[in-house]
């Protein structure tokens, strides 16, 4: 028995590459199922083409058996099996991947080959302390069994073997502190493994279960017997063409498969070719899960790799605002044996993303269109997302989804988009009119919301924390600014009512300043001529609005001085603010009561908090004696 060294020498490099590849330790059983996939593959093709009489088609299986006592994981396959110089070859050379070396030899063929990369074999090493494989090629009369600790080399040797085909035996490691290897060797923890990552296999993979079952003709008496069970299901529903799936297979599939209650809202079920080719089944669910806006929520889709899962969340296929969608994509462009570190420099997975990121907007965008009522339920529970993806990334995606938002309008409290509301503009409406509220009611209920209303405008109303910086950083719809009712940017007077206004404050500037003084946490105090039968209400001046300060203080480690620059704005012609012009030219000390008393009335009209609700109280008491 010769002791030979691995030609790229190095136990070092091979556990190099194990740890770094390879994630989680079950990977393994993926990787030698895969391989025992394709030795299958390769003899089928070859029986084509060859003067082979090999096996039909429903003959070819994978098997596994495992021994608890012996500590033996078995995974056998009746494929090509491999010669004594592709034993050396393949697993003598660590990367070196006969599988994708016959697909390179065959490439007019077409032929569909999972691992190409040549190092899954050696993912064996993670839960074994020795590998052996015994091969046969058909037609030889000799067998060849290669064996290895993963250590510092190999043997190979002359054996016999029933059948043709490859089998490996995993001699499964110690349980120790840190690991439970004793996993690998529990046959529902087999099941559960086959299951997750290679249910999809078009080979059944076979496995005995000892069971109880009743003894026939003796009531209340089982006996133990050997049940050989099919683990994988084989034909992977994405495979089939769409015109052949029910919507009740849909259905099921999904809830099933991804653990929800209801039906989704959209399936997208299609095949790419191109540069790359996947095929993609993708489920917008028809409500958020509960842990959807937490951090603990992970992102992603299922990646598979000729019907292998490589990866249960794949993070890098979905950005951020389409976080919700759930689903998969399978690729025989993708290679199986690939890490997390790997995927974020795959150039196949980035053109992946930017196609799938393109279907999912033009399928909402259809949806809309199609099926108001459900884009409707979608979007209220998963709008707030695209939202946050308008205003995150500084903008960068805000065009791509624009036309996807939608906000509660005042015409008929029902949803519309921007492009909806556009279209309904009267000709002289230069802007895009907005108020924020706790409620669509409330919003509505702000004075100069009033009176935007009243000039026939219709108005978005805000009641979510990212609504406003959503419309800010789209800054313009269709060259329309948008322009929050309660802000310096409400421009509703005529050229000759803002003169007039001019006039009166500059005017009234000793009051003003009164008023301003005597009310406290003012910026400025003015004549408006948008509050109706409102006496005065707050609004801002500047870039930050009274809704986006309210927002940011809420926000951890908040900046305790952050606050919007707020105005009062009165209404000169209202009985109320002629008592406070009386007052202030007979008695100045009742006037700046009743000028405090009208600032925090105002503040309540607008929504915000009374700062000092106790003072507030006393003055409207003494006021009523």
């Amino acid at each position: 028995m010769e002791k030979r060294q691995f030609q790229t020498e190095s136990k070092k490099l091979l556990d190099m590459m194990i740890n770094s590849i390879y994630t989680h330790k079950e990977i393994f059983l993926r990787e030698l199922i895969s391989n025992a996939s394709d030795a299958i593959d390769k003899r089928y093709f070859r029986s084509l083409t060859e003067p082979e009489t090999g096996l039909n088609r429903d003959e070819y299986e994978i098997s596994i058996s495992a021994d608890e006592p012996s500590r033996k994981l078995v995974i056998s396959d009746n494929g090509c099996g491999m010669t004594r110089e592709e034993l050396e070859n393949n697993l003598g050379t660590i990367a070196k991947s006969g599988s994708l070396d016959f697909k390179s030899e065959n490439a007019a063929e077409n032929v569909d080959i999972i691992g190409q990369f040549g190092v899954g074999f050696y993912s064996a090493f993670m839960v074994a302390g020795k590998v052996t494989v015994v091969s046969k090629v058909y037609g030889a009369e000799k067998a060849w069994k290669w064996e290895s600790e993963g250590v510092d080399g190999y043997t190979l040797d002359e054996c016999d073997k029933d059948g043709v085909g490859t089998e490996i035996t995993l001699y499964i490691k110690p349980d120790s502190e840190e690991e439970d290897y004793c996993e690998f060797l529990e046959p529902y923890s087999i099941q559960r493994l086959v299951k997750k990552y290679s249910d999809y296999i078009h080979y059944p993979i076979r496995m005995d279960f000892e069971v109880n079952k009743p003894v026939e003709g003796k009531e209340g008496e089982t006996e133990k017997v050997i049940e050989r069970r099919t683990l994988n299901s084989i034909t992977p529903l994405w495979k089939k063409p769409a015109a052949e799936i029910s919507e009740e297979e849909y259905n099921n599939f999904y809830t099933s498969k991804f653990m929800d209650y209801e039906p989704p809202v959209k399936v997208m079920h299609y095949k790419q070719e191109g540069t790359v080719e996947y095929t993609a089944m993708l489920f917008i669910p028809s409500h958020a899960p509960f842990d959807y806006y937490s951090k603990s929520f992970e992102k992603g889709l299922q990646l598979y790799s000729s019907g292998v899962m490589i990866m249960d969340k794949c993070a890098e296929i979905l950005p951020d605002y389409f976080s919700f969608v759930k689903g998969l994509i399978d690729s025989s462009d993708i290679s199986l044996n690939i890490s997390r570190e790997t995927l974020q420099q795959d150039h196949q997975l980035r053109t992946i993303a930017k196609a799938v990121e393109k279907k999912i907007k033009s399928e909402l965008a259809k949806l809309m269109e199609t099926d108001r009522e459900k884009y409707e339920k979608f979007f209220r529970a998963f709008g707030s997302q695209l939202k946050f993806g308008v205003y995150s990334d500084y903008g960068t995606h805000k065009e791509l989804l624009q036309d996807l938002i939608m906000f509660m309008s005042s015409n008929d409290m029902k949803y519309t988009t921007l492009k909806e509301y556009v279209s309904r503009m009267p000709e002289e409406q230069k802007s895009i009119y907005y108020a924020c509220g706790e409620t669509p009611e409330k919003a509505m209920r702000l004075p100069q919301a009033e009176a935007v209303k009243a000039k026939g405008y219709e108005l978005l109303l805000l009641t979510e924390d990212v609504d406003e910086f959503t419309l800010q950083t789209l800054m313009s719809y269709e060259d329309k600014k948008f322009v929050n009712v309660a802000s310096d940017a409400l421009d509703l007077a005529s050229e000759e009512e803002t003169k007039k206004l001019k006039d009166e404050n500059e005017s009234a500037k000793e009051l003003l300043d009164f008023v301003k003084e005597s009310a406290g946490g003012l910026h400025d105090v003015k004549y408006s001529a948008t509050l109706g039968k409102h006496p005065a209400a707050i609004s801002s001046e500047g870039g930050m609005t009274i809704e986006m300060a309210r927002v940011l203080s809420k926000m951890p480690d908040a900046d305790s001085q952050l606050s919007a620059s707020l105005v009062l704005e009165l209404n000169g012609e209202h009985p109320a603010v002629q008592k406070i012009k009386e007052l202030f030219s007979s008695d100045r000390d009742r006037c700046a009561k009743y000028c405090k008393i009208l600032a925090n009335c105002a503040r309540v009209s607008s929504g915000l908090e009374i700062e000092n609700p106790e003072e507030f109280g006393e003055l409207v008491g003494e006021l009523m004696v």
